[in-house]
C-alpha cells in the first residue's frame, strides 16, 4: 500500500522544480552579451545557447511523458532534475561554445523529464475544485522566477561573471533532486505492463526537430529543406500512431476533444508571440542603449512581476468562471503590448517601454492559469501524463518557433555578426520584424481562443 502524500509538500517540491528552468532561462538572457564576449559569439550563435536547450527539451518531453506512465512519474521527475543540476553546473566550466551549447542541449534533456511529469503529478495530488488553485499558485511561481531572473541574473553576472549563474542554478537543482527523494513518497504509474513506441518516438523527435531547426533557418534555402522534412515526418507520425495499439502519444485525444485542441493551439501560438521578448530586449537595452546586465535586469523585471500576480489571482477566478473567457481576454491584451513593441526606437521613452512590458505580463498572467486548468480538466485521468507533456511541448515548442522568429530576422538583417554600433541600425531592423511577426500570431491566437469559448 503507497503511502498518503501530503498535499502541501508535494506542491512545494514542484514549486521548487518549477522555479530553476524559467529562472535560468530568464537569467540567461542578461548574461548572453558577456558570454558572446568571452567565447567571440556572434548574434546568431547567442540565440543558439537558448534555442538548443528548447529543441530538446521539446523533442524528449512527449516521450519521457510516456515513459513516466510505464515506469514511474516519480522515478522521471527525479531523475530530470538531477540531469538538470548537473549539466548546468557543467554549463559554468565549458570551455569553448561549442561545449556551452552542447551542455545546454543536455539541460534541455532533464527539463524534458521534468516537464512531461510535473503538471501530471499536481493534478494527480490535486482534487478538480482545489486543481485551479494550486496550478495557479504553480505558475505564479513560474512568474516569479521569471521576475528574480532578469534582477538577480543582472546582479549574479554583474558582480560574478556568467559562470556563477551555471553554478548556483545546478547545485540547487541538485540538492532539490534530493529533497524530492524524501517528500515525493508516493509512485504514479497508469500504464504498468504496457511497450514503449520506440519508431513513433523517433519520427516524432524527427519531425519536431524538422519543425523547429528548419523554422529557424528559413533565411537560407536549407532552411526550407529541413522544414518540408519535418512536416512530411509528422504527417507520417501521426498516422503511425492511429494504428499503432499503445502508442507513444495518443493524437486521438485532439481529434476527439475540441477544447483541449484549441487550448493547446492557443498556448502554442501565445509562446509563440511572446518568448522572444525577453532576449530581443536584453540585446536592445544592452546594445543599444548600453545598459549594464543588472540595469537591463531590473527593466525586464516589471513584465514578470505582473504575470506572477495576475496569474495567481486568474488560478483562482479559473475554478469560479469560464477560463476560455479569461484566455481570450488575456491574449487580447497580448496583442496591443506586441503592437506597442514594433514602434520601439534607439531613444523610445523608457517610461514607454515599462507600460508595454506591464501590458504583456497582464495579458500572459490572465491567459497562462485558465488555459492550463482548461487543458488538464478535459482529459480523463489516464492521459493526465500525455496532457502534461503535450502543454509542455506546446510552450516549449511556441518558446522555440519564437526564438527562430527572432533568429531568422537577425541572420536577415545582421547575420551572424557580432552587434557592433554600426550595426544598430539593422538590429532595429530585425526588432521591428520580430514583432511585427508576433503581433500578427497572436491575433491568430485570439480568435482560436474566442473560438473555443464559443464552443
Amino acid at each position: 500500500m503507497q503511502k498518503k502524500i501530503n498535499k502541501n509538500s508535494a506542491l512545494l517540491i514542484l514549486c521548487l522544480a518549477s522555479f530553476l528552468v524559467p529562472f535560468m532561462g530568464s537569467a540567461i538572457n542578461l548574461s548572453l552579451p558577456q558570454i558572446g564576449k568571452a567565447f567571440s559569439m556572434g548574434a546568431v550563435s547567442q540565440s543558439w545557447i537558448a534555442t538548443i536547450y528548447l529543441i530538446t527539451t521539446a523533442i524528449f518531453q512527449v516521450p519521457f511523458a510516456r515513459l513516466a506512465d510505464l515506469w514511474g512519474r516519480k522515478k522521471i521527475f527525479i531523475s530530470g532534475l538531477a540531469v538538470f543540476g548537473i549539466s548546468t553546473f557543467l554549463c559554468g566550466l565549458s570551455s569553448s561554445a561549442t561545449m556551452l551549447i552542447a551542455m545546454r542541449a543536455l539541460s534541455g534533456l532533464g527539463c524534458a523529464m521534468m516537464f512531461g511529469t510535473s503538471m501530471a503529478i499536481l493534478v494527480s495530488v490535486f482534487p478538480p475544485q482545489h486543481r485551479g488553485k494550486a496550478i495557479g499558485i504553480n505558475t505564479a511561481v513560474v512568474y516569479f522566477a521569471l521576475a528574480s531572473g532578469p534582477f538577480l541574473g543582472g546582479i549574479i553576472t554583474h558582480n560574478f561573471g556568467w559562470q556563477s549563474l551555471f553554478y548556483i542554478v545546478g547545485f540547487l537543482g541538485f540538492i532539490i533532486a534530493i529533497s524530492s527523494t524524501v517528500i515525493l513518497k508516493q509512485e504514479w504509474i497508469e500504464s504498468k505492463g504496457e511497450h514503449f513506441d520506440y519508431l513513433g518516438s523517433t519520427i516524432y523527435a524527427l519531425g519536431l526537430f524538422g519543425l523547429i531547426f528548419g523554422f529557424s533557418k528559413l533565411s537560407e534555402p536549407f532552411g526550407f529543406i529541413v522544414l518540408a522534412a519535418g512536416i512530411i515526418c509528422f504527417i507520417l507520425f501521426v498516422l503511425y500512431e492511429l494504428r499503432y495499439a499503445q502508442p507513444v502519444f495518443n493524437v486521438r485525444i485532439f481529434s476527439g476533444n475540441k477544447v483541449f485542441g484549441l487550448s493547446c493551439l492557443s498556448a502554442l501560438i501565445n509562446y509563440a508571440c511572446t518568448s522572444a521578448v525577453a532576449f530581443m530586449l536584453s540585446l536592445y537595452l544592452q546594445y543599444i542603449r548600453g545598459f549594464s546586465p543588472q540595469d537591463a535586469g531590473l527593466v525586464l523585471i516589471v513584465q514578470a512581476c505582473v504575470q506572477c500576480v495576475i496569474s495567481l489571482y486568474a488560478g483562482r477566478l479559473s475554478d469560479k468562471h469560464n477560463p476560455s473567457t479569461l484566455a481570450t481576454l488575456g491574449m487580447g491584451i497580448i496583442v496591443a503590448g506586441l503592437a506597442g513593441l514594433i514602434f520601439v526606437s534607439t531613444t523610445t521613452s523608457m517610461l514607454f517601454i515599462v507600460a508595454l512590458l506591464f501590458l504583456l505580463g497582464f495579458g500572459f498572467g490572465l491567459f497562462s492559469s485558465p488555459n492550463s486548468n482548461i487543458i488538464m480538466s478535459s482529459v480523463d485521468k489516464k492521459y493526465y501524463g500525455q496532457a502534461s507533456a503535450t502543454m509542455g511541448t506546446m510552450r516549449l515548442t511556441g518558446q522555440a518557433f519564437s526564438m527562430g522568429i527572432a533568429t531568422m530576422a537577425i541572420s536577415l538583417t545582421l547575420g551572424n555578426k557580432v552587434i557592433m554600433p554600426e550595426l544598430h541600425t539593422d538590429f532595429m531592423k530585425s526588432f521591428h520584424i520580430t514583432f511585427t511577426i508576433c503581433a500578427v500570431l497572436c491575433i491568430v491566437g485570439t480568435y482560436a481562443s474566442s473560438f473555443r469559448v464559443k464552443k
